[in-house]
């Protein structure tokens, strides 16, 4: 796999639980168990991911955090898997010349997410 897209997938997932996280800081429902036994505060460990989240921004190649961050802004997910031919950003049939070589950075011709394939015979490529 293409060592950007790698650092993409991380993005994605951090950024996810970060929303996760400041979605149950702002509803008050972390659980007993993050405040007491582990003291977590949701609010603090959303900022730490943040600043973690910028500093692997900043280790993109810039035209590929400028195309994360365009698509990202349109869509949920970013990057997203091929599977048996289909983006499942937008369920497009992609061309086989683009799902051919995983250890190049690809993007879907209809929605632009980044993609990465997934053989479902073996699982990832």
């Amino acid at each position: 796999m293409h060592p950007q897209l790698e650092l993409l997938l991380e993005l994605q997932d951090l950024k996810a639980q970060k929303e996760e996280m400041e979605t149950e800081a702002s509803e008050g429902s972390s659980s007993e168990i993050e405040r007491e036994v582990f003291q977590v505060k949701l609010d603090d460990a959303a900022a730490r991911l943040q600043r973690k989240i910028e500093e692997m921004e900043k280790a993109l190649d810039p035209s590929i955090a400028n195309r994360y961050r365009l698509v990202a802004s349109r869509r949920a997910r970013a990057v997203v898997p091929v599977l048996d031919g289909v983006c499942y950003g937008c369920f497009m049939s992609i061309p086989t010349e683009i799902t051919a070589d995983n250890s190049a950075l690809r993007w879907c011709e209809n929605c632009g997410s980044f993609l990465y394939v997934v053989d479902s015979r073996r699982g990832l490529d």
